[in-house]
């Protein structure tokens, strides 16, 4: 007989003693204790050390299951009997009942390997609705040689989520590869359109596929004039997918204030953020990263759910990984465009920086001859204007079709943002210089801004072709072989009061003080070599404005 408790009453110790008459009396104060006892029978000791460790399993984090060599359940955990009613399983084998459809190879059986005799063995198993478990089997009774006391100790941990984690860790690597696979070669065999809409379909491939989002929205930050401009969208209302906004902290939702600020935002409750404008139709939360390339915003990246609270931080964190790595494809797709596009205006210009000299010097010689034999022969006169105006042709079809490929290609460009003077494009500018290298960096440094330039050695020269053509400015230098600065300007305003002059002088050298009665007669500018570029182009934008 078997007493738990201390009887201390005068009755009970009388009970107690007329029933060790007839009993062996065990006395303990608890069930842990009664096993502790040397007076406890064996059977009863191991009864009771059973209880005690199932109290134990139950409480552990892992389903624990004891299986036969059928691997079927002979006693479970209430852990492993949540997982089971959690995965709707029914049966009584191990592997089914934690949702597997088939066991796994007898190679890859942890419970099989166990049994063999093998050390505990561990494997990460995938389940049913996207389930992982990580099972561990050992021999409870390693030595048993009967197969009818031979029994297994399993456990099955939930590694899900380190699971899922880890292949999207593993996805988010493959698509930083896949986004990034564009070569110079792939660039050049694709149109402009073609290019933005491979790497879409990519984003939209691992944005669906991978990240498991299907409302997305991308924007990309336009620098110079501040907007958001829609790059991708899916599941946008139409309001949504049209709505203009910039990089605003005021004014333009959380997508604004993301590109204005480069922070995150998670909105697990769209109705109780003031920032949020409607997106897609229903939405109850948002997610929104920047994209961001080397501390630079690009863009914004927005998903978006009908379920309230559907985005964690977790999820922030691998969001804002995948939209590194659109960034980085984004700004690499720029930058091989805008390397097509430099090839293209340097082969444009090289061309032009050839053809120049040649073409200034026809232009120059047409003109002195149709000057001194102008009125004797209609039909000489005809034909040295056909040559003069086929000169110029010649470096404007060159310009246009180094313009037509730029803009083919730069239309393409998502970020790209090419400094430019808008003033200058189209101007036409007359350069007279005595040195060789002056003309030839005119040609080079003012045609890359759109202008049309034409040279001249002479003072002569430059009035011979001011006679001939319009140009919006003449620059000229203040020491000609054949005039000075002051003698120059002279004579280009007799034939043109209006035309804007800009004289040049090195170092400040004005022996005949040329700049001084210049300006007192309008001269326009004034520029000192050596002269920095953005000097140059200050002074020719003040010239042909004024005009």
């Amino acid at each position: 007989m078997i007493v738990l408790g201390n009887v201390q009453t005068p009755r009970g110790r009388e009970l107690l003693d007329e029933v060790r008459e007839y009993f062996q009396v065990v006395e303990a104060d608890s069930v842990a204790a009664l096993s502790e006892s040397p007076d406890c029978p064996a059977e009863l000791s191991r009864v009771t050390a059973w209880e005690s460790s199932r109290d134990i399993l139950n409480q552990m984090p892992e389903g624990v299951a004891i299986l036969d060599t059928d691997l079927r359940i002979v006693w479970q955990n209430e852990r492993f009997a949540r997982y089971v009613a959690e995965l709707s399983r029914d049966g009584e084998g191990f592997y089914s009942l934690l949702g597997l459809d088939a066991p796994p190879e007898p190679s890859e059986c942890a419970l099989r390997l166990a049994l063999a005799g093998k050390p505990t063995v561990c494997r990460t198993l995938r389940a049913r609705e996207g389930r992982y478990f990580e099972i561990q089997a050992t021999r409870l009774n390693a030595q048993a040689t009967d197969a009818d006391r031979l029994y297994l100790l399993a456990t099955a941990r939930d590694v899900s989520v380190r699971e899922n984690n880890r292949q999207k860790f593993n996805s988010i690597y493959h698509a930083g590869l896949d986004l990034g696979d564009l070569s110079p070669v792939d660039v050049m065999q694709l149109s402009p359109q073609e290019r933005i809409e491979l790497l879409k379909m990519k984003i939209l491939h691992y944005t669906q596929d991978v990240m498991k989002y299907e409302t997305i929205e991308i924007r990309l930050f336009d620098r110079a004039s501040g907007d958001l401009n829609l790059l991708l969208e899916v599941g946008m209302s139409p309001e949504a997918a049209q709505r203009k906004l910039k990089a605003s902290t005021e004014g333009n939702g959380v997508t604004g204030w993301v590109a204005a600020t480069g922070k995150s935002v998670l909105c697990p409750d769209t109705s109780q953020d003031q920032r949020y404008l409607a997106g897609a139709l229903g939405a109850r939360s948002s997610l929104t990263v920047p994209l961001i390339f080397q501390e630079e915003v690009l863009g914004t990246f927005n998903v978006e759910s009908p379920l309230p609270e559907a985005f964690n931080d977790e999820d922030k964190q691998f969001l804002e990984m995948f939209s590194r790595e659109i960034a980085s494809a984004i700004n690499t797709l720029d930058l091989l465009t805008a390397e097509q596009i430099t090839t293209a205006v340097e082969s444009t210009q090289l061309v032009l920086s050839e053809v120049a000299t040649p073409v200034d010097k026809i232009l120059n010689d047409a003109a002195w001859v149709l000057e001194k034999y102008i009125g004797h022969e209609a039909a000489l006169c005809e034909r040295l204007q056909r040559i003069l105006r086929g000169a110029r042709q010649i470096r404007q079809l060159i310009h246009k079709a180094g313009e037509t490929l730029t803009q083919s290609d730069s239309s393409g460009t998502l970020l790209l943002n090419r400094p430019g003077r808008p003033a200058l494009r189209g101007k036409r500018i007359l350069v007279a210089d005595n040195e060789e290298s002056v003309r030839h960096s005119a040609h080079e440094l003012l045609e890359r801004y759109g202008c049309e330039v034409e040279t001249a050695q002479h003072g002569e020269e430059a009035c011979l072709m001011t006679r001939s053509f319009q140009y919006d400015l003449v620059i000229a230098d203040i020491r000609l072989p054949d005039m000075n600065g002051f003698e120059c300007f002279t004579q280009l305003k007799r034939i043109d009061e209006q035309l804007p002059v800009i004289l040049m002088s090195g170092y400040g050298y004005d022996p005949t003080h040329s700049i001084v009665k210049a300006r007192q007669q309008g001269l326009q500018g004034v520029l000192y070599k050596p002269f920095r570029l953005d000097q140059l182009l200050d002074e020719i934008e003040k010239a042909v404005t004024a005009k």
